[in-house]
């Protein structure tokens, strides 16, 4: 099984392949894994990602997941099923509003210029 700092570069990298425009926010993240009985935590510097293990104190927003979850979207998930689990409470994003509310709209309209370009 890969470790989990190359899941969360390999899941960064594939997000931001999908929406461009989140690979310029710096940010320093929180990151936690949730496993059987184990919990592992994680800040994330992007751009890059930078990834080390341990409690950020710097962190302007916390996701928490499930392992099992992460692995599954990290390996094969598509902006898709990231927004599916998120909306049905498997990821949970926590933290400084505004961070939260710029990262909703850029992927909203990054789905609504999608949508037009198949229209067309």
């Amino acid at each position: 099984m890969p470790r989990a700092q190359d899941l969360i570069s390999t899941a960064y990298r594939r997000f931001t392949t999908e929406v461009p425009a989140l690979d310029k926010l710096k940010l320093v993240s929180r990151v936690e894994l949730r496993g059987r009985g184990d919990v592992q935590v994680f800040r994330v510097r992007t751009p890059g990602p930078q990834i080390s293990k341990g409690e950020p104190e710097d962190a302007r927003i916390s996701l928490s997941m499930p392992r099992s979850q992460f692995n599954e979207l990290a390996t094969e998930g598509t902006l898709k099923d990231w927004r599916e689990a998120f909306e049905r409470g498997q990821i949970k994003v926590t933290g400084d509003r505004r961070i939260q509310r710029l990262v909703e709209n850029v992927i909203e309209r990054h789905e609504q210029r999608a949508r037009v370009r198949r229209v067309r």
